[in-house]
This record gives C-alpha cells, structure tokens and sequence, in this order.
C-alpha cells in the first residue's frame, strides 16, 4: 500500500536576495518661498492697540513733541480743492530700522496703511521685529525701540518682512499708489531684507509717491531742512510722534494729499505719469546736488539719482 502524502502546515518561503543600501543623497539647496498669488489680500487692519512705552522711551517721544510743538504753524492748505484721482486713496508705508546703510541695516518697525481723500486712516498694520542684531544706541534713542523692547516684543524677521511684502501687493492690486517719504531708503532697504530671508520681492514698485521728491521739485528755493517733520510743518499735517512708523507713513500720505491742494496744475497728472515724472525729477535734483557738493565741498562726491529703488 503505497504512503500517504504528508500535508504541509505551512507554506516556505524563500528569504529575499540581499539588496544594496540605499545610499542617502543630502542637498544644500533650499527652495526659495512659493510665488505670492496675485490676489488682493485685506490688510489686518484697524488694529490701534495702546502699548506702553518704556520710561526712557517716553523721554524721546516728548523731545520730539516739544519740538514740533515750538516751531511756527504753517498755514494751512484748504481742504475744499480737489484732489487729483491719484490722491483720493492712498497707500503709506514706512519704516524705522537699526541704521541708514540699507545693504545691512535691519527692519525694526513697519507700517503699511491705506488713507482715504480726507486723509482718514481707513486700513493699518503694524509690525515690530526682532531685528537678531543689536539696535545701535543712536538709533533706539530715533525710534524708541531698544534691544530689550525688541526681544520682548518683536516677532522674527522673516515672518514680518513676508507680510510686508503682501501688504504692499495688496496695496497695489487694489489700484492704490503707494506714499514713501524718501522711498528709494525703505523699498532699498525693504528688499535687502527680502533677499536675506529668501523671500520673492515685489514683482512692482509702482506707482509710487514720494514727497520728498515733490517738495524738491514744486518748492525748490525754499531755506531749511527737508525732512518730513519739516515738510509737515510746511503744509500743515499734524507730526506729533515722529519716527514712529505709523505716524510717519500716515503724515506722509496727508503731505502728499496737502501738496496736490496746494498745486493742482503742477500734479494734474495720472498715478504712473506722476511716478515716470518724479524718476526724471529725482535725477536732476540728485546732479545738481552732486553738482554744489563737487564745487563747494568735495571735488569726488557722487550720489545716486535712481529712484524709487537703488
């Protein structure tokens, strides 16, 4: 009789041919940050919040009160002219940093904001950074933001230059120019701060108002200092903190507001007419200073004339 079949209980399966490791490939490159959508995006706006200042910092802000409050009112521009359609809404940006060099200076404070044509704050954010350099002392003592108030209060560098950045696109998309006093500094600067934190720039600076610009060419000859406390004693806006990056971005947009009042033909123009005329005009105001400086000071002296970016 032939023998049974023995049944198997389990079925064997050959081990796995040995494979080679994998071997781990490292890359040092790093992907810059997605393209920003082209889309408008609403500010986080109307945020006044209160924050106390520190008791050194309060000694700053009311030395720069006082001063403002001695000189002699100018007076001031009608507001019953109307404005040209480039003024009746406006973007105003601002910002208060750790020195003037705008290839390694860092961002401490920001203000983006939109006014509307009575030059009422419609939209605002505010940002304050910790810059992760020192803030030099001279310019704490300008903007009342020391290295402790930063630490404490500031967020990372990255993260705001990011949302700066959105909020001057949705600035723009929306069909607004935007104001920067002496814009050439802060966009400069701004986009310093962009490449270092590998953050895509603005795709445009454009159309862009810049009352420094405009005062140089509407009022030429006139004696004295040209800065925005200056400028806003000359046409009457209010300037009561200044180097405040709210306050000087809003006091900026209401210069630019009160220099169309003051000369209506002379700013007829379009948002971009108006941005293309002050790049020319920018130049020539840059020759002819580099022109008296060459003649009455230093024979070698060179500026720039590139506006509103270098």
């Amino acid at each position: 009789m032939p023998q049974d079949t023995p049944t198997l209980l389990f079925e064997f399966e050959a081990p796995p041919e040995p494979r080679e490791a994998a071997v781990d490939v490292v890359s040092t490159w790093t992907p810059p940050a997605p393209e920003p959508i082209a889309e408008p995006v609403p500010l986080l706006l109307l945020e006044e919040t209160d924050v106390l200042a520190a008791p050194d910092e309060v000694v700053v802000a009311q030395r720069t009160t006082l001063l403002v409050a001695d000189r002699a009112p100018a007076p001031p521009v009608p507001d019953d002219r109307p404005l040209p359609r480039w003024a009746g809404a406006l973007g105003v940006f601002d910002l208060e940093t750790t020195g003037i060099d705008t290839a390694t200076a860092r961002i401490v404070t920001a203000h983006v904001g939109v006014i509307d044509e009575h030059g009422a704050v419609v939209e605002r954010k505010d940002w304050i950074v910790n810059p992760g350099v020192p803030i030099p002392e001279g310019a704490a003592a300008v903007h009342g933001i020391t290295d402790d108030r930063a630490r404490r209060f500031g967020r990372p560098p990255g993260e705001v230059v990011a949302e700066i950045l959105g909020a001057i696109r949705s600035v723009f998309l929306r069909g607004f120019p935007l104001v920067v006093y002496n814009a050439p500094y802060d966009l400069t600067l701004l986009a310093a701060e962009a490449d270092r934190h590998r953050l895509w720039p603005l795709e445009t600076t454009a159309p862009i108002v810049d009352p420094f610009v405009l005062d140089k060419q509407l009022d030429r000859f006139r004696k004295g200092k040209r800065t925005l406390t200056a400028a806003a004693g000359v046409y009457g806006v209010d300037l009561t903190d200044a180097h405040d990056a709210g306050a000087d971005a809003i006091a900026a947009g209401r210069v630019a507001q009160a220099m169309a009042r003051r000369y209506p033909d002379e700013l007829a123009f379009e948002a971009q007419a108006l941005h293309d005329a002050q790049v020319g005009w920018c130049a020539d105001q840059a020759a002819s200073f580099q022109a008296y400086m060459r003649e009455k000071r230093d024979p070698d002296f060179t500026t720039s004339g590139s506006w509103p970016q270098r």
